[in-house]
């Protein structure tokens, strides 16, 4: 080798150097092409997108929320309206049968009409008229109100429908019902403040023996109400016909019977049907019987 081609070669720390340049040379081209493929999108168009996606998926929301909400508050009311007429309905009844309480001992037999007719006047007409009641003011079926026999308990007993708003299937209809059980007052206590010195039994005007117990049946008349084509074909305890009463004269489509006796009535009011009932001490009964039934 020759001493000018000696000084002729790059020495190891030019190669260096030069190998270094050739990088950033290179890092600045591909920095630059990056720089340009980022600055070829569509700066309007991607910001366009983005807020456009945002507010359709709120009125998606919007639209299916709102008629569920708007349901909720009607359902809500309608409840409510279910329950303000139950409570109407159920404060009559017992305005009704508090009424019928006191009357009992001058009318043994509970008219369902007239239980009806004391509802509809407690609450209003024109309430039930335009209420979700089915029927309206005639909507209220009172027959299941009775007097039983024996104690004088009367059963309250009222039954209606609610109007559902539902007209898919028909007018579906939800059924109610409401009663309770009011003791009679006849004015009497068994248990009085201070105790008797003998024994009370209870006498009729006709009858032929006296009673220890205030409720005997044969005290306490059951009364029966049927159609007067059928008070025909009917026969009392003792197998006897009925006939028209004398007072009343038995008139009417529906007329009263008791099992004991023969008449038929047309009303509850007739004296037929009353019975007198005297308290007295049993030194004052002499030439009376015991009663088969309560007496011993």
């Amino acid at each position: 080798m020759s001493f000018q081609n000696f000084y002729s070669q790059p020495t190891q720390k030019e190669k260096l150097s030069e190998n270094i340049r050739k990088k950033d040379a290179l890092r600045k081209e591909e920095d630059s092409a990056m720089t340009q493929s980022i600055s070829s999108f569509p700066k309007d168009e991607e910001r366009t997108s983005l807020f456009t996606s945002s507010s359709g998926s709120i009125s998606v929301e919007a639209a299916l929320v709102t008629p569920i909400f708007f349901l909720a508050v009607c359902c809500l009311c309608y409840l409510l309206e279910i329950m303000s007429i139950q409570s109407y309905v159920r404060g009559a009844l017992h305005d009704t049968g508090r009424e019928i309480a006191k009357e009992v001992y001058m009318m043994p037999a509970v008219s369902p009409s007239k239980v009806e007719e004391k509802m509809v006047s407690y609450i209003g007409s024109e309430r039930l008229n335009r209420s979700i009641i089915k029927g309206g003011s005639t909507g209220l079926d009172a027959s299941g109100t009775v007097i039983m026999p024996g104690n004088g308990i009367i059963q309250m007993h009222v039954e209606y429908e609610i109007l559902l708003p539902i007209s898919m299937f028909g007018k579906l209809t939800m059924a109610c019902e409401d009663g309770f059980r009011i003791k009679g007052w006849n004015g009497y206590s068994q248990n009085g403040m201070f105790t008797p010195r003998e024994d009370i039994v209870y006498i009729t005007e006709t009858g032929v023996v006296y009673h220890k117990d205030y409720h005997c049946t044969y005290l306490e008349l059951s009364i029966q109400m049927v159609t007067k084509d059928s008070v025909s074909s009917m026969r009392n305890e003792y197998g006897e016909k009925y006939h028209a009463c004398g007072i009343c004269g038995g008139n009417g489509k529906k007329v009263y019977i008791t099992g004991q006796g023969n008449r038929y009535h047309s009303s509850l009011g007739c004296s037929g049907l009353k019975r007198k009932v005297y308290a007295v001490p049993v030194s004052e009964v002499l030439g009376k019987g015991a009663c088969s039934r309560c007496g011993s």
